[in-house]
């Protein structure tokens, strides 16, 4: 009997976790009888589809559970009274990614925090703006901004959050959603909000950050749309960490961050580990067991088949 961890989305099929799957599975030893599946559903599919689709999972005694990516909203708004029970990412930001069960409770996650939240740990270490005074620029105030800044505003140790954040984007809907989430959290963090589009302003924002801050690019531009969010005379803070959430497509801001990689002492890191927690995280929930950092470095290696080569022969 074949059991299922689905993978709803868009256009699953032409996505690389279709053929890094079966190798992860057997590298953990997860059965041979489990295969994952593509549920393809449109953008902002009728709410009928959504319920439909998880109440497949929750009924289908073959069915483990399933990650889901660019429905995690709508399928929340549409079903998330099927669900038992829901953490409370999945509370705050109104969305579930993650959907597993156990025992005989069928339960939801709003992961991209946690999984925000894990792969900062492993590319500033503990304490990294306490010891450095750095601040964060984040473009972007969409749902990987979104996990981003909650993760950051939300540490538990002081010394692990940022005296300030600056989010931009070129919606002002999105970022009085963003800004109306930030007030619930009660955090001492500053967050400012900026409406822009334009990179000369983004240029302007990067100079005035202190040295060793943290720029993330969340804009999607580079992979899902053309360019970058700065110019090419966008200057990158001394000694600061640049952080390009895409690992494959034309990567133009990741391109620009290693043009000054010498001349301003940066650390460039790409999104490769981001998509590696990304799907391992889901998969300790719906398998009901952790994996180590030794198997994780494993499953990067079995994965690095599929990662495209980066703008730049330069190793860090």
């Amino acid at each position: 009997m074949t059991r299922t961890f689905s993978f709803i989305g868009v256009t699953t099929g032409g996505s690389s976790i279709m053929r890094i799957f079966p190798r992860w599975r057997d590298c953990l030893g997860l059965g041979s009888d489990v295969e994952i599946a593509g549920v393809d559903l449109p953008i902002s599919a009728p709410p009928d589809r959504y319920r439909e689709v998880v109440r497949a999972i929750k009924e289908d005694q073959k069915s483990l559970g399933g990650l889901v990516t660019t429905h995690k909203l709508d399928l929340y708004r549409a079903a998330g009274d099927l669900f038992d029970e829901v953490d409370q990412y999945a509370r705050l930001c109104e969305e579930v990614s993650c959907i597993a069960k156990r025992d005989g409770h069928f339960l939801g996650w709003a992961k991209d925090p946690i999984t925000a939240g894990r792969t900062l740990q492993r590319m500033l270490g503990p304490s990294y703006f306490g010891r450095t005074g750095g601040e964060v620029l984040c473009f972007g105030a969409g749902g990987a901004g979104v996990a981003i800044t909650l993760y950051l505003m939300t540490c538990p140790e002081a010394s692990n959050r940022p005296a300030c954040i600056v989010v931009t984007d070129r919606s002002a809907d999105r970022l009085e959603r963003l800004r109306a989430l930030h007030r619930q959290l009660c955090s001492d963090v500053r967050v400012e909000h900026v409406e822009n589009a334009a990179p000369l302003v983004h240029d302007e924002l990067m100079a005035c950050l202190p040295a060793r801050s943290l720029v993330i690019n969340a804009t999607g531009m580079g992979k899902d749309i053309p360019g970058s969010p700065i110019t090419d005379a966008g200057r990158f803070p001394e000694g600061g960490v640049v952080w390009e959430l895409n690992y494959r497509g034309a990567l133009n801001f990741l391109h620009q961050a290693w043009l000054q990689y010498e001349s301003r002492h940066l650390r460039v890191e790409d999104g490769w580990y981001y998509f590696i927690l990304g799907w391992t995280s889901v998969m300790e929930e719906i398998f009901n067991r952790p994996i180590s950092e030794d198997e994780l470095e494993t499953l990067s290696r079995e994965a690095t088949f599929a990662r495209p080569a980066l703008p730049t022969s330069r190793e860090r």
